[in-house]
């Protein structure tokens, strides 16, 4: 079958005709049974969080909402497992991971669709350094694993999994590729009327935000090696513990490969007082930015009974699917992908 409509909206077709296409499907199996066995083997406990939630967040996403008849409530569609797997660490669970559907009402492109698999696993005693390292080993473990080698082609160009991958912070990477000076407003604003493809109230958007979008614009399409993009500003991280040497930075990274965000990690926020400022301050957003965490003072009840140190980490399965079987969308490695109804 060559119409890719076709093969999208009847994959029975695709599958039955296509022996390559059942070997994407095969992989991508291959994929998500390795990853487990590599955190099994460091001693970690699968589990699972609920889909329907009473407060979404984990993460800045529209979430998809329902309501429930028995208990004429509203529910929403879980955006991330982040704040119930950091209630299970407070729980004395000190090794948890997921592997499980997160559902988000955004757009749709070659590498985003609405519902998509994600693992999210978080270790109490650890922070982003560590994990940093865990990460990169686990991916090219993986990767080993499934081709044979650390070294993959994508879409007709190399990529090294190779340890150690190149660490690049956020204000690096500003001052590489757009080369400006990220503390310099006029600077920020300046660059982004000049490159944004959509408009922007930049009146309305922290120095942080902007810091963000420029990167987004300047440095991310040259990360095609895999990358951690390390140290955002506070204002984007609610969730993130403060850098340990610069306090209006976070202890987060973003792994790159292909110029894709495959992932994410931070050293968990467990200082409750501050967790809530937080929470409040993205609570006076919601107004203006609709995808502001919203406050949850349930998961504050958590933090608060006492969360030890944690590295918490996510990475996007169709994202790492996709490059070690070398699909260019996301929709040729999820069997069912989103489709508008003709």
């Amino acid at each position: 079958i060559q119409d890719v409509e076709i093969k999208y909206r009847h994959r029975h077709l695709d599958l039955i005709s296509d022996v390559d296409s059942r070997k994407v499907f095969i992989t991508r199996g291959k994929i998500i049974k390795a990853i487990k066995k590599f955190l099994d083997d460091r001693g970690f406990m699968e589990v699972e969080t609920p889909v329907l939630q009473p407060m979404y967040g984990g993460a800045a996403a529209h979430p998809f909402t329902t309501h429930h008849r028995a208990l004429d409530m509203k529910l929403y569609m879980k955006i991330s497992p982040e704040l119930y797997l950091k209630r299970l660490i407070v729980g004395g669970f000190e090794k948890v991971y997921e592997i499980g559907k997160n559902f988000r009402n955004e757009g749709i492109d070659r590498s985003h669709n609405p519902e998509f698999t994600m693992l999210e696993f978080y270790e109490a005693y650890t922070d982003y350094n560590y994990q940093m390292k865990q990460f990169e080993e686990m991916v090219s473990q993986v990767c080993v694993e499934i081709t044979g080698a650390t070294k993959v082609v994508y879409q007709d160009k190399e990529i090294e999994f190779k340890a150690p991958w190149r660490r690049l912070t956020v204000m690096d990477g500003i001052k590489q590729y757009a080369e400006i000076d990220p503390q310099d407003d006029a600077a920020l604003d300046a660059y982004l009327k000049k490159n944004s493809d959509k408009p922007l109230k930049l009146d309305q958007l922290s120095r942080g935000e902007k810091q963000m979008k420029v990167f987004e614009i300047a440095a991310e399409p040259h990360l095609w090696q895999p990358t951690f993009v390390m140290d955002h500003p506070v204002e984007i991280s609610p969730l993130t513990k403060i850098h340990r040497d610069n306090s209006k930075l976070v202890e987060r990274f973003e792994p790159f490969a292909a110029c894709m965000e495959i992932g994410n990690s931070y050293s968990e926020l467990n200082d409750p007082e501050e967790q809530r400022l937080r929470l409040k301050e993205q609570e006076s957003k919601r107004g203006t930015d609709e995808e502001a965490h919203p406050m949850d003072e349930d998961f504050l009840h958590a933090i608060e009974t006492g969360m030890p140190p944690t590295g918490g980490v996510g990475l996007g399965i169709e994202r790492i699917v996709m490059i070690l079987t070398n699909c260019p969308s996301i929709r040729d490695i999820i069997f069912f992908p989103t489709m508008k109804i003709k």
